[in-house]
This record gives C-alpha cells, sequence and structure tokens, in this order.
C-alpha cells in the first residue's frame, strides 16, 4: 500500500515537469508579493506598525481582518520585482539598522518562496510612535 503512494507521487512530480517545459508561465500576483513582504517586516523588532493610508484602515475595520499588505507596494515584472515598503517605528530604535534588516528579510523572503529576483526594497519611515508606556503606567494599569 505504501509503495503505491510513491509512485502516485512520482507520476504527479513527472506531470508537473512535463507541464513547466510546454511554455507555460506562471504569474505570481502583486498581492501575493505584498503579503510575502509584509509578514516579513512584521517580524522586524523596531516596527511599530505598517503606514497604510486611510482606505487601508477603513478595509480592516470593515473586513474585521488585519491587512498584511498594509503599506506595501510592488511591481512584478516577469522574472524580477521591486517593493516599496511604508513603516511607522518605535521611539528610541535605531532606523537604519531596521530599514536594514527590513530589506534582507524581505528580499529573503520574497526570493524563497516566488522565485522572483528582488532588485529594490526602498523602506519609507512615515512616521515614529511615540507611545510609550513607563513602568508606573503599567503598574496602574494593571492593578
Amino acid at each position: 500500500m505504501e509503495n503505491e503512494n510513491v509512485n502516485e507521487v512520482e507520476v504527479l512530480n513527472e506531470e508537473v515537469a512535463l507541464e513547466s517545459n510546454d511554455n507555460n508561465e506562471i504569474r505570481i500576483a502583486d498581492d501575493v508579493v505584498a503579503v510575502i513582504a509584509g509578514v516579513a517586516v512584521s517580524e522586524v523588532q523596531g516596527v511599530s506598525s505598517m503606514a497604510g493610508g486611510f482606505a487601508g484602515g477603513i478595509s480592516e475595520v470593515l473586513s474585521g481582518k488585519k491587512n498584511l499588505s498594509k503599506g506595501i507596494k510592488v511591481e512584478v515584472g516577469d522574472k524580477e520585482t521591486k517593493i516599496d515598503v511604508n513603516i511607522i517605528v518605535e521611539y528610541g530604535t535605531r532606523i537604519p539598522d531596521i530599514a536594514f534588516e527590513i530589506q534582507n528579510r524581505v528580499k529573503k523572503a520574497v526570493e524563497t518562496m516566488t522565485g522572483l529576483k528582488v532588485i529594490e526594497v526602498n523602506v519609507h519611515v512615515q512616521g515614529v510612535n511615540t507611545d510609550i508606556v513607563t513602568d508606573e503606567q503599567k503598574e496602574e494599569n494593571n492593578n
């Protein structure tokens, strides 16, 4: 029984290889690349939030879901892509370090998952989050 499953997998892999050799093309939507980049940015320490815009904020409120592509603009070509990231940073963090980390993570994630070559990752800092909660305020909120 186990050998039958292995044979089926091998046949499926051969079919995929045959289809890709027949000059069929795979197109990856801009939104897919934007979501991948958005997830990569959200993992960077020091990023307070994404700077979307009025329309992005309204869609989050109406749908009740977090928009993972908020603040990301993507241009996808045949084999390469350009990505613009708009962020708000936490007060006290070093902006060049955050920007460098974002560029590295976004490039690695998009190239690994899509196979597209990332030729640009532009980071635009739109603001600084100055909502600093002191230890005294944390204690007051907990009591």
